[in-house]
C-alpha cells in the first residue's frame, strides 16, 4: 500500500510481522524459504518472468542456449527473493568484528588504498546479487557511508528501513536534493553510493549495456566531475545457494582519466556501465533481469556521419546546473 493513511499502516504492520518471524530462524533457511517461493513466482505474475527472459535473450542470447536462458531466469527471480530475504536478515550479522565469518574480499586492495586517502569516493554499483552488503560492509569497517536511494512509497516502512539502517552507520539519502548534500559528503571526505543502472528517461545519457543503448543517469558523472574524486564500481554476489558473500570491485576509475577525455560525462557514463556489464557476465543469474533497463529509447538526434552526438560542453554544464536542482 502506498501513501501514509491506515491501509498503509497496516500493510507496514504485516511486513513488519513477516520481518519479525524470520529473525527467529537461521538466515540459510529464510533463504531456502525465499528460492521456494520463487518458484511460485511466475505462476503469480507471469509477466516478469517473461520479461527476465525476453532481456536475456536480448542481452545473452547468443552466448546461451534456450534451456540455458531458461535456467538464468528462473535464477533471476530466485536472487531477487533471496535479497528481500537479505535486506532483512543481513544487516544485523555485518559487524565490524564478524563480518569476514560471511564475506570474502576480491580485488579490493586498491579500493582501500582510495578509501584510506580519506578524500572522498563515489561508489557505484548495479541490481545485482546482495548490493545492500556493500554499504554495510563499508560501515562496519569504520567509513564514513551515505547512499542514494528512492524513498519507498509507503512512508512507514520508508521510516523504518532508514531508521534501521542508520543504526548499522549506513546513512540514506533521499534522492530528492540530494545533490548538494552528496558533494558536501565528498568534500568532507565522506563516501557516497550509487545504483548505476537505473533507467534516467528520454533526458538521460543513452551508453550501450550489453549491446543495447540504455538511458544513465548524468548525477554520477556530474558530481565526480565536480568534486574530483575517484569511482569505485563494486558488487557483492553469492557464492552458490550459500548465505556467503564474494564482495569484489570491477574498476577504480580516477579523475586522472576522465580529466584528459574530449566528452569526460561520456567517457565516465561509458566506463561504469562497461564495469557493471563485466561483472554482470560472471554471474548473470544473480541480475535483476525484471528491471525495465532499455525501457526508454534514444532520440533521433545525430551527426552527419550518422553516429550519435556527444554531449557538448553546454549540454554537460545545463545538466550539472539542472542535477543541483533535481533529484539524483
Amino acid at each position: 500500500m502506498k501513501g501514509g493513511g491506515p491501509l498503509a499502516f497496516l500493510f507496514y504492520l504485516a511486513i513488519r510481522s513477516v520481518f519479525a518471524l524470520m529473525q527467529c530462524f537461521p538466515l540459510e533457511w529464510n533463504l531456502v524459504t525465499a528460492r521456494l517461493l520463487a518458484r511460485i513466482w511466475p505462476v503469480v505474475m507471469p509477466r516478469h518472468r517473461q520479461r527476465a527472459l525476453a532481456n536475456l535473450s536480448a542481452s545473452l542470447g547468443r552466448a546461451y542456449t534456450a534451456a540455458g536462458l531458461s535456467k538464468l531466469a528462473d535464477r533471476s527471480l530466485e536472487s531477487v527473493a533471496m535479497f528481500a530475504v537479505e535486506a532483512v536478515c543481513l544487516p544485523r550479522r555485518i559487524q565490524r568484528t564478524s563480518w569476514n565469518r560471511r564475506i570474502r574480499l576480491r580485488g579490493f586492495d586498491g579500493a582501500l588504498e582510495v578509501l584510506l586517502r580519506g578524500e572522498g569516493a563515489i561508489l557505484v554499483t548495479g541490481h545485482y546479487g546482495s548490493f545492500e552488503i556493500l554499504g554495510h560492509l563499508l560501515a562496519a569497517m569504520g567509513f564514513p557511508i551515505s547512499a542514494v536511494m528512492r524513498p519507498l512509497d509507503n512512508v512507514y516502512l520508508n521510516r523504518f528501513v532508514v531508521a534501521s539502517r542508520r543504526v548499522n552507520g549506513l546513512e540514506l539519502l533521499d534522492k530528492k536534493g540530494a545533490g548538494a548534500i552528496a558533494e558536501s559528503l565528498l568534500s568532507s571526505g565522506g563516501l557516497v553510493g550509487f545504483i548505476g543502472d537505473q533507467d534516467a528517461g528520454s533526458k538521460g545519457l543513452f551508453v550501450d549495456f550489453f549491446g543495447r543503448p540504455a538511458s544513465t543517469y548524468k548525477s554520477i558523472g556530474l558530481l565526480a566531475i565536480s568534486s574530483a574524486v575517484p569511482i569505485i564500481v563494486g558488487y557483492a554476489r553469492r557464492l552458490g545457494n550459500t548465505a556467503t558473500y564474494e564482495v569484489g570491485v570491477e574498476r577504480i576509475i580516477e579523475p586522472g582519466e576522465w580529466q584528459v577525455q574530449a566528452h569526460p560525462l561520456m567517457w565516465i557514463t561509458t566506463a561504469y556501465t562497461e564495469a557493471i556489464e563485466r561483472f554482470v557476465r560472471e554471474e548473470p543469474g544473480q541480475y535483476l533481469w525484471i528491471h525495465r533497463r532499455w525501457k526508454s529509447k534514444p532520440r533521433q538526434r545525430q551527426a552527419c556521419g550518422g553516429e550519435p552526438l556527444e554531449p557538448t560542453p553546454h549540454d554537460v554544464r545545463a545538466a550539472k546546473a539542472a542535477a543541483r536542482r533535481r533529484p539524483l
